[in-house]
């Protein structure tokens, strides 16, 4: 249940036909998780999806949280030279008022903006461009742009597999 679809793995050489398939995952996932979770009861919502997991309710906001901290990556490794980005406290995030209370629309039109954005800025990168890095404070890892694209492509089919195993397990799918 952790992991439904498999941790990522980024291939050891990132083609063009990979950035095209991850861009084009990013582009459709708002519209599939909104037909996935728009007809959720309130009951539905505050259901954790995984023992010992977040409720749906505060998933479906985790994940345009994540998505425009991803954004923000981007324009910074676009814009500076190897930036050290800025980390955030994910599961402090999931227990702010927002993310505990707020009706989930909000997050599932605010995903859209966002992956809106994102998609059109990754569509016009150059292969240059998707060389360009960043660092992670945790760890040091250095990302290029290409393989951050495949990671958030697997951000949300992983969260989207989870809303979906769990709906499947209580039968409201």
């Amino acid at each position: 249940m952790k992991y439904p679809i498999g941790q990522f793995e980024a291939p050891e050489t990132i083609t063009e036909a990979h950035v095209s398939e991850w861009i084009q995952v990013l582009e459709t996932l708002p519209e599939r998780l909104q037909g996935l979770v728009e007809d959720l009861s309130e009951e539905q919502l505050e259901t954790p999806y995984r023992p010992g997991g977040w409720t749906l309710r505060q998933l479906i906001h985790h994940i345009p949280d994540s998505h425009l901290n991803s954004y923000i990556r981007f324009k910074w490794a676009l814009t500076e030279d190897r930036p050290m980005i800025k980390a955030y406290d994910e599961k402090a995030w999931s227990n702010l008022l927002d993310a505990r209370t707020a009706p989930i629309q909000m997050s599932l039109d605010f995903m859209k903006v966002v992956h809106s954005k994102l998609v059109y800025l990754l569509k016009g990168l150059s292969k240059q461009q998707l060389q360009r890095t960043f660092t992670h404070p945790d760890g040091g890892l250095e990302t290029p742009l290409d393989e951050n694209i495949g990671r958030y492509a697997w951000h949300g089919s992983h969260h989207y597999a989870h809303i979906e195993g769990l709906l499947r397990r209580k039968g409201w799918l």
